[in-house]
């Protein structure tokens, strides 16, 4: 807020044609100081202000008696600040309602999945392709055999995109190029996109959990949240904390119980995780030799039986690697209450198992498939991979990945329709003991979500084989957020083992960029280390995918070239790594100084409580000896 003085400046008061007299300058510029306001020229909204509402009318008083001295100019500016301000907020309360399923998360009331799907193709030529196609070929059901069905020619896998050069008018648009491009611009921009939030989750949980005192008192002060009016949310919210608590109690009773233990009994403990480790380490043995054997068999035997049986052999990976992902879990849950650790590291490191399973299953598919591509045989050298088998290898692992995508669809279905609904039913009208026993099935957030996270991690390893089929895993994730929603809403109950948001966050979006890390191996060596298909897709003229890169460069300006090449080569590598790791250094010790302040002010927080007290015990003797 700005005053305009008089000539003299002696004149504190004045009264204006309307007869509102102003306040006094020195007690307005006082209580403008006390508000916060740092320049009297820049009008906020009160809204703005932490001050009570008494202070908050007053202050706007000021601001309404101030604009009638302002110039005409000043007026304007500030009429037209605040109606862009206006404009602003409007504009931004009316794309909230634009948000996707903004109403649907809200009823949910939190529990919602992280879903992270992404899309980089239109579905309208897909649409359009499959549409010519199924007018001229006899369908016969094929649609559920890729590899001898209409899709395999279709826009969906690589095979189909064979075309070198497009010329229009006086443009060439280099198909292989920006094939590649669209690729690593996808994911790096994925990539780009999970370290921010990475970056964001880690500082709130390293805050919010490196004092496990100020997370108690929180969660006894401050736990409640004063807007929930449903009793049943009431109800959740209540056991939510409840378990909080116990957890915490459970933690601090197992950290007494840590340090009071004998050197028998540590030895005992290490033992025995250490035999479950190994018992661990079979398991995912048995399930990566499974994966193996059913990738051999179904690719040796894709063709030779009838279409049920040629189905079944199609799938028999997809199947295995979901059985794999069923039963390895349960097997973790029941092992990990023998290993004696605290509560919050059991549902951890249960989630990494699940984790590792899940994405090491997808791995050793394709290590298999990998196998018989690239064969060490006579008659590969021809061509530098199984040309025999896999004429157009690309397409073929592209239809592995889309397999996965449509048989993950295909139980996240069928376990909420044929699993929890009748579960439902039997709960509610059969009074069985054993049925009430085993309720109604419980939402756990955590599975929900590495689900979500080995598809998308499904879809960036087949984003290359197969360009449309991110589109294909927005419209499932589309599809399976109101299957959950149902799911949730009717025939589910919520887990009363909350989630800590502050460190789940983090380890999900740690979890999503190993997968997306898993994704960028096999595309790498595919498209630098393996020959590309001699029959087929964009790359057909090159040995290999990343071939189209030197090719391009070599059609740049000389000037250019000799940049980009200077980038490439290691006089500039070295000194980059070089610069990178010094900033990295100053960084880390800029954290370890900034660490070191806030303990030191933590223990200063400390002291002075102490001091309070002992003045307030002072306080106390000398009042009772008076």
């Amino acid at each position: 807020l700005r005053r305009r003085t008089s000539a003299g400046g002696t004149q504190d008061r004045r009264q204006n044609n309307h007869g509102f007299a102003r306040p006094p300058a020195a007690a307005k510029r006082n209580f403008v100081e006390r508000a916060g306001v740092k320049s009297e020229a820049v009008v906020r909204s009160i809204r703005e202000y932490a001050l009570n509402i008494p202070e908050k009318r007053k202050l706007r008083d000021i601001q309404e008696a101030n604009v009638k001295y302002l110039s005409g100019w000043d007026q304007l500016k500030q009429t037209r600040n605040k109606s862009w301000k206006k404009f602003l907020d409007e504009t931004k309360e009316l794309s909230s309602y634009l948000e996707l399923w903004r109403n649907d998360i809200h009823s949910i009331e939190g529990i919602t999945p992280f879903i992270l799907p992404f899309s980089i193709s239109v579905c309208v030529r897909f649409a359009q392709k499959m549409y010519t196609m199924a007018q001229s070929t006899s369908v016969q059901m094929s649609i559920h055999c890729p590899d001898k069905g209409f899709l395999e020619m279709t826009s969906l896998f690589y095979g189909y995109y064979r075309i070198d050069m497009v010329h229009f008018s006086a443009i060439k648009y280099n198909l292989p190029l920006a094939y590649l491009l669209t690729t690593l611009v996808y994911l790096s921009l994925s990539l780009i996109w999970i370290v921010k939030r990475s970056v964001e989750g880690f500082k709130q949980s390293f805050v919010r959990e490196e004092d496990p005192f100020q997370s108690y008192c929180n969660k006894i002060f401050a736990g409640w949240d004063f807007c929930i009016t449903d009793p049943n949310a009431s109800r959740l919210k209540h056991s939510s904390l409840k378990y909080e608590l116990k957890t915490d109690l459970e933690e601090e009773r197992l950290r007494q119980k840590k340090a009071r233990r004998t050197t028998e009994e540590k030895l005992r403990i290490y033992c025995l995780r250490i035999f479950l480790n190994i018992f661990v380490l079979a398991l995912l043995s048995g399930c990566f030799y499974s994966i193996y054997r059913a990738t051999i068999y179904s690719q040796e035997n894709i063709s030779n039986m009838t279409f049920e049986g040629n189905l079944f052999v199609q799938y028999l990976p997809s199947i295995v690697i979901t059985l794999a992902n069923f039963i390895a879990p349960l097997f973790f849950s029941y092992i990990i209450k023998f290993e004696e650790y605290s509560p919050a590291f059991e549902i951890r490191l249960t989630l990494m198992r699940c984790v590792f399973v899940r994405l090491a299953n997808i791995g050793v598919l394709l290590f298999s498939l990998g196998n018989r591509i690239v064969c060490a045989n006579e008659k590969c050298k021809a061509c530098g991979y199984n040309y025999e088998l896999y004429p157009c290898w690309e397409s073929r692992v592209g239809q592995e990945m889309y397999k996965l995508m449509i048989f993950d669809f295909i139980i996240i279905f069928a376990v909420a329709v044929f699993v929890d609904f009748p579960r439902k039913l039997l709960v509610t009208y059969c009074s069985c003991k054993p049925i009430q026993w085993c309720g109604l099935q419980k939402f756990q957030i955590p599975e929900n979500v590495l689900e979500i996270v080995y598809g998308q991690t499904i879809c960036w390893i087949g984003t290359f084989y197969s360009p449309l089929l991110p589109a294909i895993a927005t419209i499932k994730y589309f599809i399976v957020f109101y299957i959950k929603k149902i799911s949730l809403m009717h025939t589910c109950r919520p887990s009363k083992k909350s989630v800590r948001a502050s460190s789940s966050n983090f380890f999900f979006l740690a979890v999503l960029l190993i997968g997306l890390i898993l994704a960028f191996i096999p595309l790498g060596l595919s498209m630098t280390r393996i020959r590309s298909s001699k029959a087929c897709g964009p790359f057909v003229n090159f040995n290999s995918s990343w071939d189209v890169v030197p090719r391009t460069i070599r059609g740049f300006p000389t000037a250019l070239q000799k940049v980009l090449n200077g980038i490439a080569s290691e006089a500039f590598a070295v000194p980059f790594f070089m610069v990178i790791c010094l900033i990295m250094f100053y960084f880390i010790a800029l954290a370890g100084a900034y660490k070191r302040v806030v303990d030191q002010l933590r223990e200063q927080l400390v002291m002075e409580s102490r001091d309070k007290q002992f003045l307030i015990r002072k306080l106390t003797e000398a009042q009772k000896r008076s």
